[in-house]
């Protein structure tokens, strides 16, 4: 770490928890993002400030004026543009020293499968069921740790799944992939927008805290936040022995 580094991080390595070993383990990190509208954006802001090294960005949507009301990535002047440019464009406007890599795709099974592979944390910001699952599988398969966040009217879930834990649970023990869930967009049922800026942080915390080995990840837990009223549930999820992805009889050696 040079001096303009060194000054830049200063107040992470004065916590005894990161220090200059885990902010140097931040910088060296690739973390990749699925996702960068409402938890996507805070999530991705907050892990190029911190220093994350190398960033790749994943959506194949367009910034919307609907968008603004919530996604602070994007700005009224890239209306119509690709959401990873524009992200993109406001992360390098936060920290110059990043490499970030900005995919304008709608990322399937394989695709996902060879990202996850290159990544050392991944971040679910996505918001459809299939590509949460093909993502957990993916994250599964090679070992990657996974921090997954949904929002939708006032009501918010965070949860980390890390293949590594023994005991941790993955996407699929929680919501088995043959589950008949009802899709839920914002576009329909509508968000509170601070409530991305919420979890989509959180989503951030959480990937720094795998990435510097500070703290206590929240693996194997599911918080539920009620906007509302401004509660939080947290609830203990167990490990599916029997589960299709992770469970002993599916697992790839």
């Amino acid at each position: 770490m040079n001096d303009s580094e060194l000054l830049r991080y200063s107040r992470h390595i004065l916590l005894n928890e990161v220090g200059v070993e885990g902010q140097e383990r931040i910088m060296q990190a690739r973390a990749l993002i699925i996702g960068v509208g409402g938890l996507g954006s805070p999530a991705a802001m907050y892990l190029a400030t911190a220093g994350v090294g190398n960033l790749t960005l994943v959506d194949h949507d367009t910034v919307d004026v609907t968008n603004l009301q919530r996604q602070i990535a994007h700005t009224e002047a890239r209306v119509g543009t690709a959401k990873v440019e524009s992200a993109r464009a406001t992360l390098l406007g936060l920290n110059l020293g990043l490499q970030i890599t900005a995919l304008a795709e709608r990322a399937d099974s394989a695709r996902l499968d060879i990202l996850v592979a290159q990544a050392d944390v991944v971040l679910d910001c996505s918001d459809n069921f299939a590509t949460r699952h093909a993502l957990n599988t993916a994250c599964v398969r090679h070992g990657v740790p996974l921090v997954s966040g949904a929002a939708i009217r006032f009501d918010g879930q965070l949860a980390v799944y890390d293949p590594n834990d023994g005991q941790s649970p993955c996407y699929a023990c929680v919501f088995p992939p043959d589950a008949a869930f009802e899709e839920t967009r914002c576009a329909t049922m509508g968000v509170f927008a601070p409530l991305v800026g919420i979890i989509g942080s959180m989503q951030a915390a959480e990937a720094l805290k795998l990435l510097s080995g500070a703290g206590e990840p929240a693996v194997g837990r599911l918080l539920m936040l009620d906007g509302r009223n401004m509660t939080w549930s947290d609830i203990r999820l167990p490990r599916n022995p029997d589960c299709p992805v992770c469970g002993a009889a599916h697992r790839r050696t």
